[in-house]
């Protein structure tokens, strides 16, 4: 058994003083605030985070993709060259170092939504489940919990066959899909299997039964939801419903759902995915990198869904900066502030998103929970004179903040990492373009 003394700690909903936490076998066994003393952790301290939406790959785009005007069609485009270039040594040495990068920012599970299955003419891997692996293995290096979302693709859009790399996407169909996840079923600790239906018009509607049913209600099922207008003008002409109607009437939402991104959306849409309880993922980096809109986060909340986060594109991991985007996003929208508080956005990187990656043990810093903590420093040039309570964590820090990551009552990251993490990154990042 360990134990810290906490400076300062994120703890029931409130920053509080001198909390002393006891640690055995990776979970907490006693929090107690103002206590006298024990090994002193200096900082203000909050839960581990989670990065409830992640494609790996993409972070050898960060910073290539800025050269020219488009959309997130043209952007497409430039992803589907570096989806085109993996094998899975490659991949996990890449989703290595982009999980290191996560953990660096204070992410301690990770929702890997995993659709880069096969070789680059689509056969199968003599392991066909070697892509997804290498991500499993790649998280474990980096030291942070992963729930590996393997995502059913089928169509290029509505019925059309797989084009170009698409073809390393796609299964035969939704049987042929859950055949292969099964196998995937016999995980190692700090592993949860997931599903993902990559959007509407990547499965094609009578094929959703088939991953809805495999998750059983009981496991996480991810969905890309109305990212696009065009998706959702091609979603009711070819069944003359919204994306979200559909997703409904073939049993895929519920309170085990995510549905990422959810911009574009009817008052109707609404309504569905908060009487069912499905969570909402907002991207708010990767969502304004692409042009793709402003999402309506606080009415979904207040309909019933769940806020979560993510960082999708890699184009920045930064949590803090997801979590202040949903507020800020709004009020550009609404030309009105305090749409979102910081206890409610640190609940959504912490609790709320565990939960919907399958930890339902994590997020918290409370007796039986997995012992995650995050530590940031209160008097950098970012968080100095902020009082580091919710609101300066929330709406001033930034990953850069961050000075220690415990993950499962281990120290993974430490001030002074970055350097070795950057070096790695630019190396696994070369290689892709090489």
């Amino acid at each position: 058994m360990s134990s810290l003394l906490l400076e300062r700690a994120w703890v029931d909903g409130s920053v509080q003083d001198d909390v002393l936490v006891e640690i055995e076998d990776g979970r907490f066994t006693a929090v107690t605030p103002g206590a006298q003393s024990g090994e002193r952790l200096t900082g203000v301290t909050i839960p581990g985070l989670a990065n409830c939406h992640s494609h790996a790959f993409h972070r050898a785009l960060r910073g290539r993709t800025q050269r020219e005007r488009g959309s997130f069609w043209t952007w497409r485009d430039q992803m589907y060259d570096v989806a085109g270039r993996l094998d899975p040594d490659g991949y996990q040495e890449l989703a290595r170092a982009t999980y290191r990068e996560m953990a660096a920012a204070g992410i301690t599970s990770v929702g890997e939504f995993h659709y880069l299955h096969h070789q680059p003419d689509g056969t199968p891997y003599d392991d066909p489940n070697a892509m997804g692996l290498a991500l499993v293995e790649a998280a474990r290096e980096a030291g942070i919990r992963i729930t590996l979302l393997d995502t059913c693709y089928l169509s290029a859009g509505f019925g059309d066959p797989p084009q170009g790399v698409q073809v390393r996407y796609a299964d035969r169909d939704a049987a042929a899909w859950s055949e292969r996840v099964a196998l995937l079923e016999q995980s190692p600790a700090g592993v949860v299997v997931g599903a993902a239906v990559h959007s509407v018009r990547a499965v094609p509607a009578e094929q959703l039964p088939t991953v809805a049913d495999w998750a059983g209600g009981a496991k996480p099922l991810h969905v890309h939801l109305s990212e696009q207008v065009a998706e959702n003008q091609a979603c009711v002409a070819a069944y003359s419903r919204t994306p979200t109607e559909v997703l409904a009437l073939h049993g895929v939402l519920g309170p085990r759902t995510t549905a990422v991104h959810a911009t574009h959306l009817t008052e109707g849409d609404i309504r569905m995915l908060g009487s069912t309880g499905t969570h909402a993922c907002f991207c708010p980096t990767t969502e304004r990198d692409l042009g793709d809109g402003v999402g309506p986060s606080r009415r979904l909340h207040v309909a019933g869904s769940g806020l979560t986060l993510g960082s999708d594109s890699h184009a920045v991991i930064d949590l803090f900066e997801e979590m202040r985007a949903v507020e800020l996003d709004e009020r550009l929208a609404t030309q009105q502030r305090g749409h979102w508080s910081a206890p409610e956005l640190l609940n959504a990187a912490t609790t709320t998103g565990h939960r919907s990656l399958g930890w339902d043990d994590a997020g918290a810093i409370a007796v039986g929970q997995r012992a995650d903590l995050v530590t940031i420093d209160p008097a950098s040039p970012r968080t100095a004179g902020t009082g580091c309570d919710e609101a300066g964590v929330v709406f001033a820090a930034t990953a850069e903040d961050v000075v220690q990551v415990m993950v499962d009552g281990r120290v993974v990251v430490r001030q002074g990492d970055r350097e070795e993490i950057g070096r790695e990154l630019d190396e696994a990042i070369r290689k892709v373009w090489a």
